[in-house]
């Protein structure tokens, strides 16, 4: 289903996809097909309206980066001519959207790192001075930069909230060499990526990563340092003690909290003026940090 050149389905005749809040997902048998649909959700809500090229610029950033980083992954090709469709399929749909991927052994854990505290991190520090069981420095301020970077992961949850757990969570869940692996690749991917970005402008504050296994490798997943899965902030305009301006969807999050709506309810349909100011935050953060325009 598209409208006025929004995906918000796929549909490949003969399969059933198994849908997320923003992917559609294939099994090819071997492989998986990862496509970017346009959906957006806020506060555990998939929305009605879509953001035009949002799946455009998550599936080519990740691309971007899953390259730049150099890290075993799960991608085989993001080339439509290249991936197996049957025939009859409009490839101009999945074009620039879409994900062959090896098929793996997801490990259940979101693997979230954190280089400044913010958002779950920072309220659960002004309650308890710790994020995920690490006890923190007194005294540090909303959007501070953390003397360095933790691994502060979470359940993976199917629907709602994921929920932060600690390492000897993980330990229990994983064993302890996986949970071992995890941190030590979190922390060295981010910090490469954050190295990245920084010479760009962008504060990578936080990101989430996902990681499968192939065997006995592990690879890495999903998505890497997008939008959807990070917090990118203006270098230019950080400031220390306050909230930052996102390259996200923070201007959905911020009309849906004034509009009334009681996020119990379905939502309501998004103005026009707030999908194109967010579709314009996408658009500049994959200009700024890959050089590209999207295709």
């Amino acid at each position: 289903m598209s409208t006025n050149n929004v995906v918000l389905e796929t549909a490949i005749i003969g399969f059933t996809p198994k849908r997320g809040k923003v992917r559609d997902i294939y099994d090819f048998g071997d492989s998986l097909l990862l496509v970017s649909s346009d959906r957006i959700s806020a506060f555990d809500w998939i929305l009605p309206s879509g953001i035009p090229d949002k799946g455009k610029v998550l599936n080519q950033m990740a691309a971007f980066w899953f390259d730049k980083l150099g890290v075993r992954n799960h991608v085989l090709t993001t080339d439509v001519s290249q991936i197996p469709f049957p025939s009859g399929v409009d490839l101009s749909i999945f074009a620039g959207r879409s994900t062959l991927a090896k098929k793996c052994k997801t490990v259940p854990i979101e693997c979230v790192t954190r280089g400044y505290l913010t958002g779950s991190g920072w309220k659960e520090y002004r309650e308890t001075g710790e994020v995920c069981g690490i006890k923190l420095p007194s005294g540090l301020r909303e959007s501070e930069r953390l003397p360095e970077p933790i691994f502060t992961p979470s359940t993976k949850a199917e629907s709602g909230h994921d929920i932060n757990i600690t390492f000897d969570e993980v330990v229990k869940t994983t064993g302890l060499e996986t949970a071992k692996l995890l941190r030590e690749k979190s922390l060295e991917i981010f910090s490469r990526g954050c190295e990245y970005a920084l010479k760009h402008g962008i504060i990578i504050a936080d990101t989430k990563f996902e990681f499968g296994f192939l065997g006995d490798e592990l690879l890495l997943i999903d998505e890497v340092l997008t939008p959807d899965s990070s917090r990118f902030w203006s270098l230019e305009n950080y400031e220390v003690g306050r909230s930052q301006l996102s390259f996200d969807k923070q201007f959905v999050r911020d009309w849906l909290t004034k509009s009334g709506w009681d996020k119990n309810s379905p939502p309501p349909k998004l103005p026009d003026d707030i999908v194109e100011k967010t579709r314009e935050k996408y658009l500049e953060a994959f200009k700024i940090l890959t050089g590209l325009v999207v295709a």
